[in-house]
């Protein structure tokens, strides 16, 4: 088995790799979270540059709470099938209806004959339908 901390560090990685492509800036990070931007660097460093440092639990903490990091990107750092999911104060129905109808639109197009899998739903599409059943999920709850 390999080794949970450089999972977690890889995933790291990959957290800054897509930080980068969607343009949100690590000194952004740091504001919203209120961590310093040294400390932030070193969790998320360039891709190619220094390893990154563990990840302490209180600083997820921080990067949730404030919402400096998106959900899906904080979800990288959990266990394959585990993700961050915000659960709503109130039930908004509309919301739900939206949810349910967009999941339901994703289901049957994965069993369209040209989707990806045909008839089959592929990974791609099944990591797709897992997010928005999440979604559905947080809606509901």
């Amino acid at each position: 088995m390999r080794d949970r901390n450089e999972i977690v560090r890889e995933r790291q990685s990959a957290i800054r790799r897509e930080l980068d492509r969607r343009g949100i800036a690590l000194k952004v990070v740091a504001m919203d979270a209120e961590i310093s931007y040294s400390s932030i660097a070193s969790y998320f460093p360039l891709p190619g540059g220094e390893r990154p440092a563990m990840i302490p639990m209180g600083v997820v903490y921080a990067l949730a709470e404030a919402r400096a990091i998106p959900d899906d990107l904080l979800s990288l750092l959990l266990p394959v099938g585990c993700l961050m999911v915000r659960a709503p104060e109130d039930i908004d129905h509309d919301e739900m209806e939206r949810v349910a109808r967009d999941y339901l639109a994703a289901k049957g197009a994965a069993h369209h004959p040209d989707s990806p899998g045909g008839r089959e739903i592929s990974d791609c599409e099944d990591d797709a339908l897992d997010a928005k059943a999440a979604r559905l999920r947080a809606v509901a709850a």
